[in-house]
């Protein structure tokens, strides 16, 4: 009994150390046995859990377009997801767009059975996952069913004006430097875009993927924010930030 009140404590100062950021493990370090050593408990307003996921917090509340680059496990797109089910229930916008390039991650998989929305299905299940666990899945369907939701391939998104929009572009660094310039240039009147992605982990050959350009580009602009997170920010189990400085 003693043993897991010395453990609270050392989370409760841990946690104190910033009044917006919510710290992932205690100061004492992480043990893969200690359940009660992470806070998995769903939460009405997401806390970030590092400094630069406050400032990618903060820069989507600022900015109209973000680029979230960094590596996997750092939350890049359930932040942003987050955050456009929270702009649609205040009333912000009266509609969220989610696009992700259908691009197979080094194995193709041939034709799929079904309509169209059933051969998009497995490329665009990350997001349904992150909507389902923000909004529930019947809450979501009913949503999905009213176009006030919509999931799109990128190949949909030529000729769009969105206006009242809440725009998420996930896995952007499958995405050419044509293609993100399609989808940057659909920003319509008072609407957010976000742009998610992983620079190192790009599915396309060599040299095609646009996302590290247009990021350096774009940085220059005071309007857009570029928020590079690193193996700090990684959220997943603690064994992910140790592989991706290996591998």
């Amino acid at each position: 009994m003693a043993k897991r009140s010395a453990r609270y404590k050392i989370r409760e100062v841990a946690f104190a150390e910033s009044e917006n950021v919510h710290r992932l493990y205690p100061a004492g370090g992480w043990n893969p046995r200690e359940k009660e050593t992470r806070d998995r408990k769903y939460v009405k307003n997401i806390r970030a859990m590092s400094p630069t996921q406050q400032q990618l917090l903060d820069a989507i509340e600022e900015r109209s377009v973000v680029i979230s680059a960094g590596p996997a496990g750092t939350g890049k797109t359930y932040l942003a997801i987050a955050k456009a089910v929270e702009a649609l229930e205040a009333g912000k916008v009266t509609r969220v767009v989610l696009s992700r390039p259908a691009v197979e991650a080094g194995e193709s998989l041939g034709f799929l059975p079904g309509d169209l929305q059933e051969k998009l299905a497995p490329y665009l299940r990350p997001l349904y996952d992150a909507l389902t666990e923000r909004l529930g899945m019947k809450r979501l369907k009913a949503l999905l069913a009213e176009g006030v939701i919509e999931i799109a391939p990128v190949a949909y998104m030529r000729g769009r004006t969105l206006n009242d929009c809440f725009i998420v572009i996930d896995e952007a660094q499958n995405c050419t430097y044509v293609q993100l310039k399609m989808l940057l240039t659909r920003l319509g009147w008072r609407s957010t875009m976000v742009l998610t992605g992983d620079p190192d982990q790009t599915d396309l050959l060599p040299g095609m993927s646009g996302l590290k350009d247009v990021a350096a580009r774009l940085e220059s602009l005071p309007d857009i924010a570029v928020i590079r997170l690193g193996e700090s920010d990684i959220v997943r189990h603690p064994l992910v930030a140790g592989m991706l400085t290996v591998l």
